[in-house]
């Protein structure tokens, strides 16, 4: 069983432990059975009903999400989720007090549930998670929540968690009125009773005032002309945010305007409609493939290594004190790890604290983090212009330049002052990790470590492995990886590794285009178009042009030709037009960011380059990219490429990655147009690898 019902004392208790599984979720057979037991509670005349998890750090992680993913037709959408909303109802109709407690994640579903309950207390768990993160799935909540929720905490707070889909914390919960209670988890029985004898006397009365209110005038609340206008602006925000590609967020509002004012039966019967009509697109399937694939990488094993031990890893050292290394000794921070961060002068240290301080100062600012909790944690970072301190580290991370001779001089020094259990990595973007781990002291103590700039924003980070790295450095890697809340991949070394050395092949296509006379907003906005987060130059402009032609001459040396820099990338690195840190690069970056004449001026005139052959042009080359790298085994799935390209790039998550794209193109199509392009080019870019020919033959896809 899954629900267990029992009483005492008048008091009945519901709680939810799902037989060999870490989380709770309502799937088709839990609702039966709590349908079931709320027939028979209905004719009870309880003190109280409480809600509860036998599950550490869960409530109820939400529907199951497999069961949403096999929804191909409306009616079956449908049916499915007025089945949840009907045990919502019984709940919520129940003729006494019910309460939902709280103690960890209460997602969707789970949310929903206990927005049914007549009140909500939680504890001072940090690992309580409490919202409706369905748009995020490409669907609205389907049993009950854009029902309850704007009726509960009014509408712009309701709104605002439901299009955003994020979830908020116990704290946020009990400001705005989704909480009623918050308790020390000890001794939580003994609250759950005195509460449920504080509202026994007064079983119909709110007894919590939220605060969502406070300072928003009450007639955006309440007066219809002033919903209008949070309509608009919530409308407004989320075409902003999205550009248009996800319809969920734009439902949800179009339902909660449609329902606000409407009774419950034909309320749900509309939410139930828009649920069904987003579950069956390829959009929301795409989404719920892409959330499947987080969760796996989140988790992410190396086979064969179930009896390898991953070591403790409580302090670390950080050589390089500029934009990542600072980054770098921030994310340390933040997580309970000791930094130790090195630089040839005091002056670079400055530099690297004020860069891992900046990122506090942003979450202080949006009150994410207090001043107290932002002092404890820049004193976890020390400097230093020597390797004083590194021998008490469990792992060394190098940030330094990427220059191979300097980061050779760099290994063999700090491996000389290492334990020998610590391990040593490198945040290299494309110079060979093996290379590196022959200059130290012991190569099996070596991996790359790479990160993405900016590091406290970006999930993904590459873990690369060489030749020498040992079982025992790895595991401890990606475990280290998952306790920094990134999302890890496993890649071989090679050049560029994963990310880079496609995403370098897309922007040198776009320079490519640029020379054949196209225009630099013009192709820009043909990326954005396609649902990228910023064009080519835009990118190229943010990462730094040096920094991009560096890792194409890296690339064109390890792999060849095709990653030849386009002549304008080699027309103006000379210009030291290097993008936003010079204030110039293909924009001129202001006030405003406008197009860089001198850049422009470098054009031929005249090209006609149309929207679709250059998204073929920049994706195609992509797609054949990441055909060789499965071809050479630098990673070990479809599924590794894609999750690299959308948490390392941005690649579109509704299209469900870069090969889930290729499939929905179909392999035929993608031949047949790679050897049209290499028929006009001539120069092997576009030639189809055997990858993909091989695909083709088999009559397979890239996900069988």
């Amino acid at each position: 069983m899954s629900v267990f019902y029992k009483e005492d004392s008048n008091i009945g208790a519901l709680t939810f432990d799902q037989p060999d599984s870490k989380v709770n979720v309502l799937n088709s057979a839990i609702l039966l059975t709590l349908d079931k037991i709320l027939d028979d509670l209905k004719s009870k005349n309880l003190k109280a009903l409480v809600i509860q998890s036998a599950k550490k750090d869960i409530f109820i992680a939400g529907a199951d999400i497999k069961e949403i993913e096999n929804i191909t037709e409306i009616n079956d959408g449908k049916a499915k989720a007025q089945a949840g909303q009907r045990v919502m109802d019984k709940l919520e109709d129940l003729p006494f007090p019910t309460v939902a407690v709280i103690d960890g994640v209460a997602l969707g579903g789970g949310c929903e549930l206990a927005l049914a309950c007549r009140y909500r207390i939680m504890t001072f768990n940090d690992r309580i998670r409490i919202g409706l993160p369905e748009v995020n799935l490409g669907f609205v909540p389907g049993f009950g929540g854009t029902y309850r929720l704007p009726r509960l905490l009014g509408l712009q707070q309701a709104l605002k968690m439901i299009v955003s889909g994020a979830p908020i914390n116990a704290s946020a919960a009990f400001k705005c009125g989704l909480a009623d209670r918050l308790y020390p988890a000890v001794g939580m029985p003994e609250r759950v009773g005195e509460f449920v004898e504080e509202i026994a006397a007064q079983p119909h009365k709110r007894i919590f005032k939220p605060m969502a209110f406070k300072g928003v005038p009450e007639f955006l609340e309440k007066n219809p002309l002033g919903q209008m206008v949070v309509y608009k602006q919530t409308v407004k925000s989320i075409l902003k945010a999205t550009k248009g590609f996800y319809p969920s967020p734009l439902k949800a509002v179009e339902v909660i305007r449609k329902t606000l004012y409407l009774p419950r039966e034909q309320a749900l019967d509309i939410e139930s409609n828009a649920f069904a009509q987003l579950a069956i697109t390829p959009i929301s399937k795409n989404l719920v493939k892409v959330f499947y694939l987080s969760e796996k990488f989140k988790k992410l094993t190396v086979p064969g290594t179930e009896n390898v031990k991953p070591m403790p890893i409580t302090k670390g050292a950080v050589i390089g004190a500029g934009i990542m290394g600072g980054g770098i000794a921030q994310l340390l921070s933040d997580r309970g790890i000791w930094a130790r961060l090195k630089d040839i002068n005091q002056d670079a240290i400055a530099k690297g604290l004020k860069a891992a301080y900046d990122v506090y100062a942003q979450a202080m600012k949006r009150k994410k983090a207090r001043a107290f909790e932002v002092a404890a944690k820049m004193g976890m970072i020390s400097g230093t212009v020597d390797y004083s301190g590194f021998a008490d580290a469990d792992i060394a991370i190098e940030a330094v330049v990427e220059n191979m001779d300097i980061k050779k001089k760099v290994f063999a020094e700090v491996s000389g002052v290492l334990s020998s259990k610590a391990i040593l990595a490198s945040n290299t973007s494309s110079l060979s990790v093996t290379e590196m781990a022959r200059a130290s002291k012991d190569p099996s103590r070596v991996i790359g470590f790479h990160f993405f700039n900016p590091v406290h924003r970006m999930p993904l980070i590459e873990i690369i492995t060489t030749e020498f790295t040992s079982q025992q450095t790895l595991v401890t890697t990606l475990e280290f990886a998952k306790k920094l809340g990134k999302t890890p991949v496993i890649v071989k070394d090679a050049p560029g590794f994963l990310v880079n050395r496609i995403l370098l092949g897309y922007i040198n296509e776009a320079g490519r285009l640029l020379d054949e006379g196209g225009s630099i907003e013009g192709i820009d906005k043909f990326a954005t178009n396609f649902g990228l987060p910023m064009g080519p130059f835009t990118l190229s402009d943010e990462v730094g042009l040096d920094v991009g032609v560096k890792v194409l001459h890296v690339l064109e040396a390890g792999l060849g030709v095709r990653f030849k820099p386009a002549k304008i990338f080699d027309d103006v690195l000379p210009k030291k037009l290097l993008g936003k840190k010079s204030g110039k690069g293909f924009y001129i970056h202001g006030k405003e960011r406008v197009i860089n004449p001198e850049v422009q001026a470098l054009v031929k005139a005249g090209g006609a380059i149309q929207e679709q052959e250059a998204i073929q042009r920049m994706i195609y080359i992509m797609i054949n990219e990441a055909a060789m790298i499965l071809q050479e085994r630098v990673v070990d799935g479809p599924d590794t490429v894609d999750i690299g390209m959308i948490m390392g790039t941005g690649f579109p998550p509704f299209r469900g990655g870069l090969l889930r794209y290729a499939d929905s193109i179909g392999i035929e199509k993608l031949v047949d147009d790679f050897e049209k392009f290499e028929a006009r080019f001539k120069d092997g870019r576009f030639k189809p690898c055997t990858y993909i020919l091989e695909l083709k033959s088999q009559g397979k896809k890239f996900y069988n």
